[in-house]
């Protein structure tokens, strides 16, 4: 009954996917997955119940399936964090489920009541056959999910130098769930008992399916920037569409890399799409022509535009709109301040966010009012960002900051 019930809410949960208004493309992926999820499911119902024994063509048709679920795993990982667009070669990750199809292609030309009988003397006669089977999962399962925990890691590191809010797009449930499927794969490899696997299955389909549904991804937070004016409708930063002045300046330091021998159109388009997308890698400032002098003027700027405007206290504020209101190029403002102050983009608008709640705290007039209070105030969004970035950059709980520096102040 339990596994009736997992199949019933898979498919209730692709009903839900493919209704979602504003799909992705790691929507439809992940719709699929649970397609083939299901019916991997529905046909170790059958095998459980004895069911399938009535419809022997069915028989063996699950194991090669979990095959499936690493490329899959990774497939929608990527989908999620480097790009919303398919691309082919993300076929290839099914040549080998497809190659252990045929192998066990002997198996699938038998009749219905030789393939009966094979089941009832445990696999007699194909004990190669599923051995073989068993190494490539278990390599498959775990080799997808170490692919899937590099590809989030990767994100993580872009995300960092692009906005200085990540709580809604860090992917913390999408970890999660890696490390879901990795419990299954231990559970394979080590217990090897098809009702408790199938069973901790069930619980991942719920899980998938819940987050699947609900997650924001890089590329639902980019239309909403798109939305409140800082990325042009079209994917290009407002930087390029600016005043006259500050395009004039762009212009300057595109000009700069003229010595690459590239026109400057083909530079623009590059460097445009280096900042639309958010997932294009850490960049090669090595070859970004950025001279000492430019990099020091954006690093003056850079300073006392946060003295004077503060702009750190936007709870959203992205690489893309402080260097438009620097009137500077993204690239060679997160080079700068990769550079100069050897943090990362999140990292530097967080510091000063502290050191900015550490001034308020000194203020008489501040006293009554609360911790987070303050901290809103400083540009964070949530208690947990603020708690995570002030132990990071202090090395201590607020609260104990507080008692550190004899401050009075209401904690929650």
């Amino acid at each position: 009954m339990f596994y009736l019930a997992g199949i019933i809410i898979n498919f209730f949960l692709v009903v839900l996917l493919l209704s979602k208004k504003g799909k992705t493309l790691a929507d439809f992926v992940l719709a699929v997955w649970l397609c083939v999820i299901g019916v991997h499911l529905s046909l170790y119902y059958g095998h459980f119940s004895g069911i399938i024994f009535n419809y022997p063509y069915l028989l063996g048709i699950q194991i090669p399936m979990p095959l499936l679920q690493g490329p899959f795993l990774y497939i929608y990982t990527l989908t999620v964090t480097r790009s919303d667009r398919f691309r082919v070669k993300y076929l290839l990750h099914f040549v080998p489920p497809l190659i252990m199809y045929l192998i066990f292609s002997k198996f699938f030309l038998l009749s219905g009541e030789e393939k009966i009988v094979v089941y009832q003397n445990k696999g007699a006669g194909f004990e190669v056959y599923t051995t073989i089977n068993l190494i490539a999962l278990i390599v498959s399962g775990f080799a997808y999910v170490i692919l899937s925990f590099y590809e989030l890691r990767k994100y993580k590191a872009s995300i960092s130098e692009e906005f200085s809010n990540t709580e809604r797009i860090n992917l913390n449930w999408l970890r999660y769930l890696i490390y879901g499927i990795l419990v299954i794969w231990l559970i394979v490899l080590f217990i090897g008992h098809d009702p408790l696997i199938f069973a901790a299955v069930v619980v991942f389909i719920i899980l998938l399916g819940y987050f699947g549904i609900r997650h924001m991804g890089i590329f639902t937070y980019r239309q909403e920037i798109v939305q409140k004016g800082v990325i042009g409708k079209d994917g290009d930063s407002l930087l390029l569409n600016s005043s006259a002045g500050s395009d004039s300046n762009v212009r300057e330091q595109l000009s700069q890399h003229s010595a690459t021998g590239l026109p400057e159109r083909t530079l623009m388009e590059q460097e445009v799409q280096e900042e639309v997308s958010p997932l294009a890698g850490r960049i090669k400032y090595e070859k970004s022509g950025l001279q000492k002098e430019t990099a020091e003027k954006i690093r003056s700027d850079l300073h006392r535009i946060m003295q004077e405007k503060k702009l750190y206290k936007n709870e959203e504020l992205s690489l893309a709109e402080l260097a438009r209101q620097l009137g500077v190029h993204p690239n060679n403002l997160s080079q700068v301040i990769n550079s100069y102050e050897n943090k990362s983009f999140y990292d530097y608008i967080n510091n000063l966010r502290i050191e900015e709640f550490k001034t308020l705290l000194l203020l008489p007039e501040n006293r009554n009012y609360t911790l987070l209070a303050l901290a809103f105030e400083c540009g964070f969004n949530s208690k947990t960002s603020f708690n995570r970035n002030f132990k990071k950059f202090t090395g201590l709980s607020p609260s104990a900051y507080l008692k550190e520096i004899n401050v009075q102040l209401e904690v929650e």
